[in-house]
């Protein structure tokens, strides 16, 4: 897992070649797209137009996320991140939702494709190498260095990747058709592809806005750390959230009335090794102590038998 300094250079890197690739590809695209008469190229080159913003929006983020904890924000600025995941979503659902829309409004409208150029051709086919290279570099440093909005940024390079694809196909069949039917038609589907994506990306960051949590793994660990460890048990009210990738973790355990502090603390401490040797990027661990016998009625959070998949 890599340190708070060495994710944030992985991220600058991700931003910077994805800023660079990505302005050399739309300049290509619209001016090609221009000088061949290709409108659909010309779209492309505005879509990969909108990678840039979402890479210098990254830079943006990995400078707030970089800066250490503060009065307003006790657990760092983590948090920018995911909430620029969102805002990336809505982008890439414009992006695909445009598309739609623009390509629904040409099938009616019956506008006749002018045919392209072999230049245009050309610079669709450089895209998609292009396009294909930055979407594994971005998943890659995304994958190093733990960030979801990197890795989403990479899953929007593929979807960049099937539509300058889709470019293609519907150059080349309307070349040789004469018709702007099969252009429009693979448009409209690569459309709604994005917004899929765009839709599974929302979902995704949204649960960990929400402080959710579809991962059971958390609990497992929590629940085997307490059984491995000798005078500790009952784990509850145990809630475990994601902040930019890492792990931030609370619950209640159970150890004997008679118990010194300073034994108590021991055996919260040992609880709380085991858990951040079985489980990666833990941020936080914060562990409350109980005399065993005290009941108190749970408000939140989760159970023993709940942890382990069991019905109360």
């Amino acid at each position: 897992m890599p340190s708070a300094v060495d994710k944030n250079r992985i991220l600058r890197i991700a931003a910077i070649s994805s800023i660079a690739g990505n302005t050399i590809l739309a300049t290509l695209k619209i001016v090609t797209g221009m000088l061949s008469n290709s409108s659909a190229l010309i779209g492309d080159g505005i879509d990969s137009s909108t990678d840039i913003l979402i890479s210098i929006i990254t830079l943006i983020v990995v400078k707030v996320i970089s800066k250490p904890a503060d009065i307003e924000h006790p657990w760092g600025h983590g948090r920018a991140e995911t909430v620029t995941t969102a805002f990336l979503s809505f982008i890439i659902f414009f992006a695909g939702a445009q598309l739609i829309v623009s390509s629904v409004s040409t099938l009616i409208s019956g506008v006749q494709l002018l045919e392209p150029s072999i230049y245009a051709i050309i610079a669709t086919l450089i895209s998609i190498v292009g396009k294909m290279m930055l979407a594994w570099s971005q998943y890659s440093l995304g994958k190093r260095a733990n960030s979801a909005m990197t890795r989403a940024n990479a899953k929007n390079m593929l979807g960049d990747v099937l539509v300058s694809a889709g470019v293609l196909v519907g150059l080349i069949l309307s070349a040789l058709t004469g018709s702007a039917y099969p252009d429009t038609i693979i448009a409209i589907l690569i459309g709604l592809w994005i917004l899929k994506t765009a839709i599974g990306i929302f979902l995704e960051v949204n649960l960990e806005l929400m402080d959710g949590n579809s991962d059971a793994e958390p609990y497992r660990v929590i629940v085997d750390a307490v059984s491995s460890v000798e005078g500790v048990s009952n784990p509850h009210r145990a809630r475990a959230r994601k902040i930019a990738g890492f792990w931030d973790i609370d619950f209640d355990i159970d150890v004997d009335p008679k118990c010194s502090v300073l034994e108590a603390h021991k055996i919260a401490t040992s609880v709380e090794d085991i858990i951040k040797k079985n489980l990666e990027n833990v941020y936080d661990i914060m562990i409350h102590i109980e005399p065993r016998g005290d009941f108190t009625e749970e408000c939140f959070g989760l159970s023993e038998k709940e942890m382990r998949g069991e019905k109360e």
